[in-house]
């Protein structure tokens, strides 16, 4: 059900690489949806619940949960997780969705440290195309090149109809109620008197649904472009500095450059890196300033992401349409 004009809010958990430093944890990602009372998780390393208790992210309100791929500093936080959840408020189920084998690590988890769950979990192992759809958002995801199966994740927000007019509709005699609610959805309608309107006649311009892309671990790939398709916002890795391109391709892992090189190519409209290797901490050589710099020398708009920082994903005009390798739906 359309609820009016959803806010998405974006909040860091983590944004190291492979290890938590001082100043940042790894990886972990919220997704607000305020107006649900819902919040999506991207990612869930170790310490991920310390984190969202230090934030204004609710864990009550978690959801959904998209897993990249199972490396540790991607899931080791989520039995964790998943098991204070059933103590902050007995959620009526968590979607979890990620490679197949997170399955069988949740049930090894559970098995082993003999925790039961008090509420439903439904794991879901993804395929290539779309992995989740409501009537306001369908989440899509690609394999990433990385040194495991890893995914990454496109979330697309519905189109909706234009603000109705409903001075306009008065003016025209159309008595308020249900013919409102069919115009407000395009439909066309007939009165008993025999007139006919269209919905688009009282209707403004189709506001365009918001695309987010979530594209960590990888290399430079084709797929991260598709992904990132003219998205409102693209969070892509960005493990090492340019001068370390020969460390990324050896662990298969992005520099600023590549990341920015994705965001261009996709005729995105903001980049945030994340994933960043401890081994540019201040007073180094290479400093993670030096990184941001790296990436707006070929995409502008590029910010540094780092934990606790809070984005709204504003709403915008210009149409955006779904990539055709992610039409089809997995099977």
């Amino acid at each position: 059900m359309q609820t009016g004009d959803l806010t998405l809010q974006l909040t860091f958990l983590g944004t190291s690489s492979g290890v938590p430093t001082r100043s940042r944890n790894v990886s972990s990602i919220a997704l607000r949806l305020p107006q649900r009372g819902e919040v999506w998780l991207f990612d869930c390393g170790e310490g991920t619940q310390h984190q969202l208790l230090r934030s204004e992210v609710k864990i009550s309100q978690i959801r959904r949960i998209f897993i990249t791929h199972m490396h540790g500093d991607h899931i080791f936080g989520l039995m964790g997780l998943l098991a204070s959840c059933g103590m902050a408020g007995n959620p009526t189920q968590i979607d979890l969705y990620g490679p197949p084998e997170l399955e069988d690590y949740l049930k090894a988890c559970q098995r082993y440290s003999q925790t039961h769950f008090s509420y439903p979990i439904q794991v879901h192992g993804v395929q290539p195309g779309q992995v989740y759809a409501d009537d306001e958002f369908t989440v899509s995801c690609l394999p990433l090149t990385h040194k495991v199966t890893a995914f990454g994740y496109r979330i697309q927000e519905c189109d909706r109809p234009g603000r109705f007019d409903v001075k306009k509709a008065t003016v025209a005699g159309i008595p308020p109620g249900p013919l409102y609610g069919e115009l407000k959805q395009g439909k066309k309608i007939k009165l008993p008197d025999g007139r006919t309107f269209k919905g688009s006649d009282f209707c403004g311009s189709t506001e365009t649904g918001r695309v987010l892309a979530y594209c960590t671990d990888t290399i430079f790939c084709e797929n991260a472009v598709t992904l990132a398709q003219q998205a409102d916002v693209v969070i892509h890795e960005s493990t090492f500095a340019h001068q370390d391109a020969e460390m990324a391709f050896q662990r298969l892992h992005s520099t600023s450059t590549m990341a920015a090189q994705v965001a261009l190519a996709a005729e995105a409209k903001l980049l945030f890196l994340t994933h960043f290797s401890p081994r540019y901490a201040p007073g180094n050589p290479i400093e993670l300033h030096h990184l941001t710099e790296e990436a707006r020398a070929i995409f502008a708009n590029t910010k540094m992401a780092h934990d606790f920082l809070t984005y709204d994903i504003p709403r915008h005009v210009p149409e955006v349409t779904m990539p055709a390798a992610l039409t089809r739906s997995a099977s």
